[in-house]
């Protein structure tokens, strides 16, 4: 619970200074006809916010250290990779014609968090990162299907609620699935080396 604290504010810190002193002028990201189709939520605010608890669960189940640091040396090395991305190729949102008045919870989102570094959406990135985990987790005690169905939704739901919101595009949750499974894939694969002992 500590390390996942720590871990978290540790790297809003370095997110938020990266967005505020970017070293070029970011590029906007296109959008897509999934974009348009997808309407603003305030409801998706929720879902949106919950990440964040979603994300503490898997390190939580942890069965050792060994896992343990698994999980958190590949939520660094995510992190890591996402922030490199910001600060080399900057990248924003666009400017949605959207009144955000109506939309209360969303207007105080976009207050805190101006849409910059989009591209990966490393919110996308750690939802299917942990969903991931969650679910070799769930599978390895023999959990019920629909508590395995249940995190999927979850994790779907995050994923949905970043472009329901508006604080990124198609293109940034492609770019931030792309990199928790590439991520994803290593660790898993470097776990099967260590106990094979290869």
């Amino acid at each position: 619970m500590i390390g996942t604290t720590v871990g978290i504010s540790g790297f809003f810190v370095i997110y938020f200074w990266v967005m505020h002193n970017p070293p070029s002028e970011p590029t906007v990201m296109p959008l897509t006809l999934l974009d348009h189709w997808v309407g603003v939520s305030d409801d998706a605010m929720l879902l949106y916010g919950s990440l964040w608890f979603y994300i503490s669960l898997a390190p939580a189940f942890a069965k050792d250290k060994a896992e343990l640091w698994a999980c958190a040396r590949d939520a660094a090395l995510m992190a890591g990779v996402g922030l490199a991305v910001f600060w080399l190729f900057p990248t924003t949102v666009p400017a949605f014609a959207v009144d955000w008045a109506q939309y209360p919870a969303l207007q105080f989102l976009k207050s805190a968090d101006a849409g910059g570094n989009a591209f990966p959406s490393l919110h996308v990135a750690f939802a299917v990162f942990t969903a991931v985990l969650l679910e070799r987790q769930l599978h390895a005690v023999g959990s019920p299907a629909w508590v395995r169905v249940l995190n999927m939704l979850w994790a779907l739901g995050i994923v949905y609620s970043t472009l329901a919101t508006r604080q990124h595009v198609l293109l940034d949750v492609l770019g931030g699935s792309l990199l928790a499974a590439v991520v994803s894939w290593a660790g898993n694969t470097r776990s099967r080396l260590v106990w094979t002992g290869a």
